[in-house]
């Protein structure tokens, strides 16, 4: 079954001050091919970090070398991690309701669309935010848009980065920057 498409439709161009931050490591880049082996969100309220989940997923496949060194996931870490089915509902019930921010979303949302409708048929129906798009309107100069050079460029620590928490954690370092350079900028006209 072919999975829908994201629309594009839901993502949003403003800046609210609760949200769930989202962002998953994958064996790939393809939500058809590939897996989820981690599932992280960090759930903002008014500002402040006041939930997080973040939980391994064990693949049906292989976990390649290039990916166990990119996001520090090891084969033996995802042996006894939770199925996929039992984590997307609670992922999915973690996001529920809320605006969702994530850096290049579209890929997240994509897998997440997928296990989804794969195990429950349903889509994955919240609103989103692309911090990638605000980079690319805010920060045209940049060399590229990756979320580490965006953070480097904005003096965030980065350690660690390509693991499901540290990654929320930078993306909404990033998008609060943004939000402030946003609401600057419109005080100055």
């Amino acid at each position: 079954m072919q999975t829908p498409p994201i629309s594009r439709d839901k993502s949003l161009k403003l800046y609210p001050n609760s949200y769930v931050v989202l962002d998953i490591e994958t064996t790939g880049f393809n939500p058809s091919e590939n897996e989820i082996i981690e599932l992280s969100a960090i759930k903002v309220l008014n500002g402040d970090i006041v939930e997080e989940f973040s939980k391994l997923v064990k693949p049906m496949g292989y976990v390649n070398d290039y990916i166990v060194n990119l996001t520090g996931i090891t084969r033996e870490m995802l042996e006894n991690a939770f199925n996929l089915k039992e984590v997307i509902k609670e992922f999915n019930d973690f996001c529920a309701g809320n605006i969702v921010i994530g850096h290049n979303i579209n890929f997240d949302l994509s897998f997440i669309n997928n296990a989804l409708i794969r195990y429950y048929d349903i889509p994955f129906n919240n609103d989103y935010i692309d911090t990638l798009a605000i980079a690319r309107e805010l920060l045209p100069n940049l060399p590229n848009k990756k979320l580490g050079t965006i953070a480097a460029h904005f003096g965030f620590n980065t350690d660690g980065m390509h693991r499901g928490l540290k990654d929320c954690a930078v993306t909404n370092l990033c998008y609060r920057q943004f939000m402030d350079m946003t609401t600057h900028q419109k005080t100055l006209f």
